[in-house]
């Protein structure tokens, strides 16, 4: 299904340029990756509305204008809310694209109540090593200034062994995506702290640098 120009063009100019007010982690090149391994996804998966998928990635961190606690919730309520939304989709259509936001955040335990909450969960997890120790410093710097390098380096490691280690709480709800391969490969490198440390003082070299 080709997007409609009216829905991308709105999307462009109203809800990307949002994600400037985030931080770092949580970009305008983050709800582009999102978007592109949404629509990625989607195209494998005839049953689905690739609008509807391309819909729920531009919206899907919208909530945290409010801060990052509730922003699953409040992502959804606003996507809900949204009037070009309801001129262009079925109430049907935005409750599927509401729910399916509301259920995208990686700590949510139970899996997506429909496909489209499988597509963006699946989508906001990509996992590439230098992509999530780079968001994780960035989020580090902004939110535990206290911290310092060596801080930030058991916070990582804390986080990637919490979310994407073994006993991690981050799910693959799609199993033939790329992601089952990359979590494993991932694995490996948490594994190896001598590699992983190697990256992390690269990043937070290039982080820091570009702050002062």
């Amino acid at each position: 299904m080709k997007t409609r120009p009216d829905l991308i063009g709105y999307v462009e100019n109203n809800i990307i340029p949002q994600y400037a007010n985030f931080d770092k982690a949580h970009r305008e090149d983050h709800a582009r990756m999102v978007i592109a391994q949404s629509l990625k996804l989607a195209a494998k998966m005839p049953e689905v509305n690739s609008e509807m998928a391309y819909v729920v990635a531009a919206f899907h961190d919208l909530g945290l204008v409010n801060g990052r606690e509730n922003h699953h919730h409040d992502s959804k309520t606003i996507l809900m809310r949204d009037e070009f939304l309801k001129s262009h989709f079925s109430a049907e259509e935005i409750a599927l694209m509401g729910d399916a936001v509301e259920d995208h955040r990686a700590s949510n335990q139970q899996k997506p109540r429909n496909e489209y909450g499988l597509i963006v969960a699946e989508a906001d997890r990509f996992i590439e090593p230098e992509t999530i120790i780079r968001r994780t410093v960035q989020y580090g710097l902004t939110h535990y200034p206290e911290l310092d390098q060596e801080g930030h380096y058991r916070r990582t490691l804390q986080h990637l062994a919490g979310k994407y280690g073994p006993d991690g709480y981050l799910k693959i709800w799609i199993p033939w995506s790329d992601n089952a391969d990359r979590l494993k490969k991932l694995h490996e490198l948490i594994a190896d702290e001598a590699r992983i440390k190697d990256l992390f003082l690269r990043i937070y070299g290039e982080e820091t640098e570009e702050r002062e």
